[in-house]
Formats: C-alpha cells, sequence, structure tokens
C-alpha cells in the first residue's frame, strides 16, 4: 500500500512523540494502520509525505542511489538574483559537502493553503518563491541550500516526490495510490 499524505505546518513524521507536552504526530490523521514514513519532512515543513507498509517501496522511494526527484516551492527571504538560482543550479558548498546540481527557478506565488501560524511578513524585506527540484535529500537540504546563496526560507512546502504530487490534497488529507 502506498498513501500520498499532506503534511501539515507544525506536525511530526512520526506516529509518537514522547516530548511534554506532545507535538502533533501522524497518529491524529486516521491513517491505515502498519504504514510508516518513506522519507521525512521537518517538523516547520509541509506538503507531500509518501507512507507505505512494504519495506522495499520504501527503500526505492527514499534510498539516495535511486536518485528519486523532490520538487518544493519555497517562499525565500530577498530578491532572488541570477547568479543565486545559478549557484542553486550548480551545486551549493555545504558544511557536509556540495550538494548535486538542482532546477531551480523563481515563480509566481503557488495557490497554496494559508499557513497557521502565518509565515512573518515585513514591509521592508521583499519575499520571492522558487521552484526547486533536487535528487537528494540531506538533512533540512533544501533550508541550507538557499541560506547558502543569502535566500533564507520562510516557508518550504514538497509538492512532489518522483512520480507522485500533492495533486489538490489539502493540509492533513490523504489518498491511496
Amino acid at each position: 500500500m502506498l498513501i500520498a499524505f499532506n503534511k501539515p505546518y507544525g506536525v511530526l513524521c512520526q506516529f509518537t512523540d514522547r516530548s511534554t507536552p506532545p507535538r502533533p504526530t501522524l497518529a491524529e490523521f486516521g491513517l491505515p494502520p502498519d504504514v510508516y514514513a518513506a522519507g521525512r519532512l521537518d517538523h516547520d515543513s509541509e506538503g507531500l509525505l509518501l507512507l507505505t507498509d512494504e519495506g522495499p517501496l520504501a527503500h526505492r522511494l527514499t534510498d539516495p542511489k535511486h536518485k528519486q526527484p523532490k520538487t518544493y516551492w519555497v517562499q525565500v527571504e530577498g530578491e532572488p538574483q541570477p547568479a543565486q538560482l545559478a549557484t542553486l543550479r550548480d551545486g551549493v558548498v555545504l558544511n557536509d559537502g556540495r550538494t548535486r546540481p538542482a532546477q531551480a527557478r523563481r515563480i509566481q506565488a503557488p495557490p497554496l493553503w494559508p499557513r497557521d501560524p502565518p509565515v512573518r511578513f515585513r514591509k521592508t524585506v521583499p519575499d520571492a518563491w522558487l521552484e526547486l527540484t533536487i535528487g537528494e535529500g540531506r538533512n533540512r537540504q533544501v533550508r541550507r541550500m538557499t541560506a547558502a546563496v543569502g535566500l533564507p526560507t520562510l516557508r518550504l512546502v514538497r509538492v512532489a516526490m518522483g512520480p507522485y504530487a500533492l495533486d489538490g490534497l489539502g493540509p492533513g488529507e490523504w489518498r491511496r495510490l
């Protein structure tokens, strides 16, 4: 079984949380028993999370040697310049090495649901949206890449993973694929 789930902001990609007070987890969304996340999204990231009960499928979806592309819509602080986008496309040097080249382009603000809490707004600081597709999945990679080129991430939404996409799922909604 394979499930597409639109992970809301502030939800952990696990079914239990031992912290005090407990934070929202996947257990709150009526998902079928015995599925687990194939990959992760940070607590403060949103969007497509794939869940499965099949170990080999989870491995194919997440193992870097299979190079499943992951596409994100990223709201950044600042006005992206051609040189910054070129650096993202060429690979960014991070503290754990250079990233693989990414596809990066500026996009119009996408038609997304409101985030709760909303992204901070500052009248004097512009923001913009990028579409970024990467072929690897290091810890907080997209956030670190945009920060390294001088465009800190304000909001991060994964919209596709390999051939799978959100396709109209609202936050907290899921469907079998």
